[in-house]
């Protein structure tokens, strides 16, 4: 029996990672949204690409301990690592949290030396965290193993008690899937290469390009930390350009104010069966093409919300939100 269980267990904890690969946020790069990511920083807990695999490995192992998904040989307790993170865009609303005005997250067709730059700012010199998650000790900042990584996730969760001027105290965390996107506006000759971008407070998060298509479908969550005293979620849609500045394809604002009072409302959803607590109703005043439900389903807070976009000739998107409170 013990002979037979030996057998299995490689191939049930392959099995637990590819199934976390295949979540929307893992089907690209952590760090330069390159598709279809094929390795991974088993101690950090993000999915990337061959190229930016290359830069993983001149931090150090010490720092970022890269592993093939397909070729190499997982441990049970890195594979734990992995999904006590739950995937890229949990890791990135950790260490991609204060990104300043002044630095370009990479694309997928970077060079070399940007790429290097920018991954050694977000891992090795921990540029983008949040302040109070800063390591200052002699130790590298990511030298993990699970338990840091842990520490991370639970540090960010949890209230603030850092006196920073730039720590901001949070109450949860928003999960907003942003699924498709109809008939949005043409800016090339014939079609647009489209993005998403989402900003709450100082932070900002995007999709990726879609290339040449006015009907694309996502299927992509990306993560806020909602402080105290929060506003709407900014959208906006653009056009990447190559050689030139990104066209505006439209905007939109997200009131998280009907998510976050029914769930708080409600307490903790697993209590309850699926059902309907709220509701964002559609007025003259926001972008909202029908009313927006508020319902817990298998134990979680969600809301479907279509809107229209403004301020452009034509455009729809559709998204998911999720209320994660700081005890979940």
């Amino acid at each position: 029996m013990s002979r037979v269980s030996e057998i299995h267990r490689p191939r049930s904890g392959r099995r637990r990672l590819k199934e976390l690969l295949q979540q929307s946020d893992n089907r690209f790069c952590a760090d330069c949204a390159a598709p279809d990511p094929k390795w991974a920083s088993a101690n950090i807990g993000v999915f990337i690409c061959l190229k930016c695999c290359g830069v993983h490995r001149g931090l150090g192992s010490h720092i970022s301990k890269v592993l093939s998904v397909t070729l190499d040989e997982w441990t049970d307790d890195e594979i734990d690592a992995m999904m006590e993170v739950g995937g890229n865009s949990a890791a990135n609303a950790i260490y991609e949290a204060f990104i300043p005005e002044t630095v370009t997250k990479p694309r997928p067709d970077a060079n070399h030396e940007d790429r290097r730059k920018y991954i050694r700012s977000k891992y090795e010199l921990q540029e983008f965290l949040k302040p109070s998650l800063r390591i200052t000790s002699g130790k590298p900042a990511i030298s993990i193993q699970s338990s840091f990584s842990r520490k991370i996730l639970d540090s960010f969760r949890s209230t603030s008690t850092s006196q920073d001027s730039e720590d901001v105290e949070s109450i949860g965390l928003l999960k907003v899937k942003v699924k498709s996107g109809t008939n949005l506006a043409i800016r090339d000759m014939m079609s647009s290469d489209p993005y998403v971008v989402l900003t709450l407070g100082k932070q900002t998060v995007q999709t990726t390009v879609m290339q040449s298509n006015l009907n694309p479908t996502w299927n992509e969550t990306l993560m806020l930390s909602v402080p105290q005293d929060f506003g709407p979620v900014k959208l906006q849609v653009f056009d990447h350009d190559t050689f030139s500045a990104d066209d505006i394809m439209g905007e939109a604002e997200l009131d998280i104010q009907p998510l976050i009072t029914s769930a708080m409302a409600f307490g903790d959803p697993e209590m309850f069966g699926n059902m309907q607590i709220g509701k964002w109703l559609k007025s003259h005043d926001n972008a909202l093409i029908d009313d927006s439900t508020i319902n817990i389903v298998d134990g979680t807070v969600k809301q479907a919300v279509s809107l229209k976009l403004q301020n452009v000739e034509s455009g729809e998107l559709e998204l998911e939100l999720e209320w994660l409170p700081l005890n979940q």
